[in-house]
Formats: C-alpha cells, structure tokens, sequence
C-alpha cells in the first residue's frame, strides 16, 4: 500500500452540501477499497490560474490516504465521470519521503566519516597571567603608539589661552673652520 494525495476542485456553484456528499462518497470509496484516510483538508472557494470549464473560481479538497494502486485508477475514474469535478491530480508521497529518508542517510554516512573538527580557541584570551605588566597587551604584538597631547580649540573672537610651548627640535649648526684648525 502506497500513500497518495488527492487533490480536486469542485465547480463553485456547487452547493456545501452537494460538496460534503461528493467528499463523503470518496472517503467511503477508499474505505471500502481497503484503504484508510489519513487528512482531509477542505481549502474553500479560491480563484483559479486560469479559466477552467468557463470558471474562475473552485472549491479545492484534499485528500491524503494510504491505498493499493487498483483503488487509485478507480477513484481516478470517477473523477473524470462526475460533472461538478473541474478538475484533479493524484500524488504519489511516498517515493518523496523515501528519496528524503536516502539523502538523510547519505548525509549521515558522510557525516560519520568525516572527523570531528578541532576544537576552536578564542581569538583573545580570556584571563592575562598574574605578572602581566600591561593588561590587555597581547605578546608579540605591536606596541600602541603614544598618546598625542590635544590643542585646545579656540573660539572665533576670543582671546587665546597660554599655549604651553613644545620643546624646539635641534638643529644641527655648521662649524666654522676655524674652530677646526
């Protein structure tokens, strides 16, 4: 036994209870056929793709149930003879899950061979040892650069603040000669 879909559409003039009876008779089929319903969804009047039988609109049931290929044609047949059906598809599920269930396998198998990855350190260290002179300098980095002293912003009209002097670099002065000889 296979697990199918049963998808069809219902002319949208059809009444609700026309539809729960048309619903009923396949459930009965399926059940006397020796197969057993497992859903069914009723998705109410929705608007087709495209014209279908001068409709534009349908009332779409699904139906999943698990039965022996024989009962498929036969549901398929009365589809096809009953005048308020538009129109309808049958899906077999089963071969889906079981290409599933094959890639699942296969992914585990190479999982399985493939070994473990290396545990991953932290890019900074958490703790910095005890006798650490600078924390949060890293070994064998470089060092920060020196802070630069700021200069004050002054003010359009505003008399200037004592600027401390920076120290003046020296110049290299040329040696007379004389003091040579």
């Amino acid at each position: 036994m296979r697990i199918y879909e049963e998808l069809f559409i219902l002319k949208p003039d059809t009444s609700e209870e026309d539809a729960e009876a048309y619903i009923t008779q396949v459930k009965d089929l399926i059940t006397a056929g020796k197969g057993t319903i497992d859903k069914v969804e009723k998705w109410g009047v929705r608007k087709l793709a495209y014209r279908v039988s001068k409709c534009n609109e349908g009332n779409y049931t699904l139906i999943q149930f698990t039965a022996p290929a024989e009962l498929v044609h036969e549901v398929e047949r009365r589809m096809r003879v009953t005048d308020s059906v538009i129109k309808f598809i049958t899906v077999r599920i089963d071969e889906k899950m079981k290409k599933i269930e094959k890639r699942k396998k296969a992914r585990d198998k190479r999982a399985a061979r493939k070994p473990p990855p290396p545990p991953m350190t932290p890019a900074i260290p958490a703790m910095q040892p005890a006798g650490a002179a600078h924390p949060g300098v890293v070994p064998g980095a470089p060092a920060p650069a020196p802070p630069v002293p700021a200069e004050p912003v002054v003010a359009p009209g505003q008399p200037e603040v004592n600027k401390p002097e920076l120290p003046k670099p020296e110049t290299a002065k040329p040696e007379s000669k004389k003091a040579e000889e």
